[in-house]
Formats: structure tokens, C-alpha cells, sequence
């Protein structure tokens, strides 16, 4: 396997590359299309904890409340036994809002309404706001950082790569009109991180062969320097993989929207490092004269 990708890197390099863009243009296109499923964090909705039977599982409470409270209902449980938190949307003007305990009174002998409140659209807009100011903030930060390690061109793969990671997360959400929450969004600002550890080793070892190896191109280069990090990458992602995928499977609902979206993260930071990361500075005429010493002239 080793050997197979030591001799085809180039060619895996340029094709994972293409295949991103593409996936881009489609991501792009289910945003605009369908745009994101907002859940009851960003939209508003009614909160209420209720108390019910020892014995109910969240999958028949699931099953119950649905159908009365919407496809849009989460449910999760509290911090102790027979206490649950659902989460819903608010009736519509002319609805009748929908009684808990004749809902929940087939699956349970004792349904107690512990607390009940409202989140009202202007406080999930104000989530909105915030949440893509600190986005916009991290991205900044980001930008002023890759900019003071590495030179232009090679900073540019790294950002296009983090560009790339979050646009195919919210691409895949519209397409699937999956339910976006806060959640998903922490998902996104940690996959900033991850992605561009990821493309900042990669680029570091670049930027070490192009002073080091100052008679090989930068094609060959990029080459060695995806071939010196790929174990590290495959060790660091396949651990992280296998820690999201226990989470997806034992987290339940509530924090499925976070794994899907970490797991996709991951998946395509991964690939987004080695093919954009790598393949952009080469488009641009990265070069190893970009990273040796400006000689100044000293005549009068």
C-alpha cells in the first residue's frame, strides 16, 4: 500500500484535487438551492422538561411526540432517570398548542410537565449573528496567522483547503436538509482547527524541502513532503475517525448533526490537505527562490 502511494502520489495529489472543486460547486449549489434546515437553537421554539416513567425509552417518546409536535422535535434526556427535555416548535398562529401529558399518557402512567419555556426568533437570530461573527472571526485569525508563518502562495493552498472543508459540510446538510444547530456549528469551528493543523504540517515540511532541496521542483517536492507526513496524517485521522464514529453511534440524536459533521470534516481536511493544499501553491508558481534570503545590494 505504501509503495503503491509513493508511486502514484502526483496522480492521487491532482485527482483529489479536482474531485474537490467539484464537490465545492455541488456544495454550492445545495446552498443556494435548499439553503440550511436552521433548528430550534437559531428559528426559536418551545423548551419543556417533563418527567415520565423510569421505564420509557427515548426512541418511544420519539415515535409519540412526532407525530403530534412536528418532524423538527428533539428529545434528550435530563440529568436524572425519567426526566426528559424536548425541544419543538412553536405552534402556529390559529394551532392549538399540544398537551404533554395526554400525548405522553399511552407510554407512561406518570407525566409531569417540569418546566416549559419559549425561545423566541429574535434570540435565535441573535445566535445567528453571533455565530457567524465568530466564524468570521476565527477565519481572520486564521488568514493573519498563515500569512506571518508561510509565504502567500503557500498559505493560500491552507486557507482553500479550510474553505473547502467548510463548504462541503454545509453543502452536505442543505442536500440532505439535515437539521443545523449549534452543535453542528461548534462541529464546523472545530473542524477550522483540525483542518488546518492537518495543512500546516504538510506545508511546514513543504517549506523545508524548498530550502533544503533547492534543485528539485516544486512538483516533486509536494511529493516528498505528502509522503514524509502521510503516516503521521493516516495515524491522527484514522484515531479521530474511530472516536466520532463511537460518538455517532452511542451519542443518539442529539449529537448526531455534531458527528456527521466532524466525520465529514475530518474525511475531507484529510484529503484537502494533500490535494488543495499541495496543488494550489503549484498552480500559483511556488518556488524554493520564494523562501531564500532577498540579497541586498551594498554598492553605493
Amino acid at each position: 500500500m505504501v509503495e503503491f502511494f509513493k508511486q502514484r502520489i502526483r496522480r492521487i495529489r491532482y485527482i483529489t484535487s479536482f474531485v474537490s472543486f467539484a464537490l465545492m460547486v455541488i456544495s454550492l449549489v445545495a446552498l443556494a438551492m435548499n439553503g440550511l434546515n436552521m433548528g430550534l437553537d437559531f428559528t426559536g421554539g418551545m423548551v419543556t422538561e417533563v418527567k415520565v416513567d423510569n421505564n420509557v425509552t427515548h426512541s418511544q417518546l420519539v415515535e409519540t411526540l412526532q407525530p403530534e409536535l412536528g418532524e423538527f422535535t428533539n428529545v434528550t434526556h435530563s440529568d436524572q432517570d425519567g426526566r426528559w427535555v424536548i425541544r419543538y416548535p412553536i405552534p402556529q398562529q390559529g394551532e392549538q398548542a399540544v398537551d404533554l401529558s395526554k400525548t405522553l399518557a399511552p407510554i407512561s402512567h406518570q407525566v409531569d410537565v417540569i418546566s416549559n419555556s419559549m425561545v423566541g426568533s429574535q434570540v435565535g437570530q441573535d445566535l445567528v449573528d453571533q455565530g457567524g461573527l465568530a466564524l468570521m472571526i476565527s477565519m481572520m485569525c486564521i488568514l493573519g496567522y498563515l500569512c506571518f508563518r508561510f509565504e502567500w502562495r503557500l498559505a493560500s493552498g491552507s486557507l482553500l483547503a479550510l474553505i473547502h472543508d467548510v463548504v462541503l459540510v454545509l453543502g452536505f446538510f442543505a442536500a440532505t436538509q439535515m437539521e443545523f444547530n449549534l452543535t453542528v456549528f461548534a462541529a464546523i469551528l472545530a473542524i477550522l482547527g483540525y483542518s488546518l493543523n492537518d495543512s500546516i504540517i504538510i506545508a511546514d515540511r513543504i517549506r523545508e524541502l524548498l530550502i533544503a532541496k533547492q534543485n528539485l521542483s516544486t512538483e516533486e517536492i509536494n511529493d516528498q513532503a505528502v509522503i514524509a507526513t502521510f503516516s503521521r496524517t493516516m495515524v491522527t485521522s484514522g484515531t479521530t475517525l474511530l472516536t466520532v464514529s463511537a460518538l455517532w453511534i452511542m451519542g443518539g440524536s442529539a449529537l448526531q448533526g455534531f458527528a456527521v459533521a466532524m466525520f465529514i470534516g475530518i474525511l475531507s481536511g484529510t484529503w484537502s490537505s494533500i490535494s488543495i493544499g499541495t496543488v494550489l501553491p503549484e498552480w500559483l508558481k511556488l518556488e524554493p527562490k520564494h523562501y531564500l534570503p532577498v540579497e541586498i545590494d551594498s554598492a553605493p
